[in-house]
């Protein structure tokens, strides 16, 4: 009998969200393949669209999603396509993986590897050594991005903001969104209350749960 597994995807950016982009296309393809080899079949899939690798796991509904099939469900397997698909913190990383391992839950990347093999001490190194190259890499690229913007700023004469221009923009978003989330929602729960006051992106969507967690830290 084939085993059956989870497809687990996530998107940093809305940007790389659509029918038009190949971030999904190409997730899919590689967990496909990577079950194909290890003998499984995808059984369901999960995604976590827009949603940034710092975000806590338990903060995703694609995730959260998982969860619930998993603990209705006979399959202990999830594949992704790599370890910085399923978080690029290692903390969170490693949280996550202790939260799957206790539901007996194996986690794969597409390439074979097993990220909650906690018996071999080089294995568990490397992913921590991994995981800690995909946050220095977000890191430098925030820094690139946010030296782009100071040099595109001293150009035209005013500031350019990038996406966080809603921080300092709108006082009153973020004092509802701490007001909200300090009630003890979630991020997700207060994304969908400042929607309803009429506080959304500027392309009329609800804030992502790491935009959220932005304006709350603020």
């Amino acid at each position: 009998m084939t085993a059956h597994a989870l497809g687990y995807l996530r998107t940093s950016s809305a940007t790389n969200v659509g029918a038009d982009k190949d971030s999904d296309k190409r997730q899919r393809a590689a967990i496909q393949a990577g079950a194909k080899r290890m003998g499984c079949e995808i059984a369901d899939w999960f995604y976590d669209a827009a949603i940034s690798g710092d975000v806590e796991l338990l903060e995703r509904p694609g995730f959260t999603a998982m969860l619930d099939r998993i603990e209705s469900n006979g399959a202990r397997t999830v594949i992704v396509e790599s370890a910085d698909r399923f978080a690029r913190k290692m903390l969170t990383a490693e949280l996550g993986i202790l939260l799957l391992i206790s539901r007996g839950v194996t986690l794969m990347t597409a390439a074979g590897e097993d990220l909650t093999d906690t018996d071999d001490e080089m294995r568990v190194a490397f992913r921590q050594i991994a995981m800690s190259f995909a946050q220095l890499e977000k890191t430098r690229l925030v820094k690139k991005l946010r030296t782009a913007r100071d040099r595109a700023s001293q150009q035209a004469g005013h500031r350019v903001e990038g996406q966080k221009g809603y921080l300092r923009g709108n006082p009153e978003l973020v004092r509802l969104a701490k007001e909200l989330w300090r009630e003890g929602r979630t991020l997700l729960t207060t994304s969908a209350l400042l929607a309803e006051r009429g506080y959304v992106t500027a392309k009329g969507l609800p804030f992502s749960a790491g935009q959220v967690k932005r304006l709350v830290e603020a």
